[in-house]
């Protein structure tokens, strides 16, 4: 990684400091401004006060989270690209899938929730088919996008030098949609964390859903938004990692190159 990149990263890192520390501020003063009830609204203070009371049950909570949302993530990361690959090389199966995809998108998770729980249990197992539901069209189109996006005079000159379709698709095809799938990606963690959160809300024992739902129902508003708080924080860290990622695999694309601290 070069120093330009360093420095790139460390310019993010300060941003994402000063926004943490803005939204603070601007709550802070809303709280004080408007003389909002602590069930209402709770002054940041006592939100971090919660957490530090007990920042274990925090801890633990989010791991267990963690684990579902980046479950989900990777099942629909293999999952998406495979259903990708299939529906560029096949126009039928482009529409049948397609098709069943968005259908499937298209109904709330949070109906379809309680029937994996009843069908697969309240553990972690329903939890990651939510967040892998959450998250595999956004990975699919674009990785469709991204597969297809290659220059056609490239691909000709490929198979004048008789190159079979594998190599076609691995080796020009696959590297072509990088930068797509790295943009699905970046949206798909954070829903792949949503669908965590969905499925600890419907049947759930453990998860930072979880304890956002029990503090709710004891009227607990500042353990909810040290939860809430917490799961953001997760959330944007989830989040610039894959940026991360993306900044050492392709080094090369324009998105890259054009970055400056």
């Amino acid at each position: 990684m070069t120093s330009q990149s360093i420095k790139s990263r460390a310019v993010d890192s300060l941003w994402v400091v000063g926004v943490f520390v803005a939204v603070c501020v601007v709550w802070e003063a809303a709280v004080k401004l408007l003389n909002l009830p602590l069930f209402v609204l709770p002054p940041v203070e006592a939100v971090i006060q919660d957490f530090l009371s007990d920042p274990s049950l925090f801890v633990t909570h989010a791991i267990y989270t963690i684990g579902v949302a980046l479950t989900g993530f990777f099942i629909a990361g293999v999952v998406g690209l495979l259903l990708a690959v299939v529906i560029v090389s096949s126009r039928i199966l482009e529409r049948i899938l397609l098709t069943f995809l968005a259908l499937l998108h298209s109904v709330p998770k949070v109906a379809l929730a309680p029937l994996f729980v009843i069908w697969l249990g309240t553990g972690y197992q329903p939890k990651i088919v939510i967040a892998a539901l959450m998250s595999v069209l956004v990975i699919v189109v674009d990785a469709v996008a991204g597969l297809r996006s290659v220059d056609p005079e490239m691909v000709n000159l490929a198979k004048v030098h008789h190159a079979s379709s594998p190599a076609i698709m691995f080796k020009i095809r696959f590297p072509n949609a990088l930068p797509h799938l790295f943009g699905a990606l970046k949206v798909a963690i954070s829903l792949s964390l949503i669908g965590a959160i969905v499925g600890e809300y419907v049947g759930g024992q453990s998860g930072l859903g979880y304890l956002i739902l029990i503090a709710q129902g004891s009227f607990d508003t500042p353990r909810a938004f040290a939860a809430v708080l917490f799961l953001s924080v997760i959330a944007t860290v989830l989040f610039y990692l894959v940026v991360f990622a993306e900044s050492l695999l392709v080094p090369w694309h324009v998105s890259q190159r054009s970055r400056t601290p």
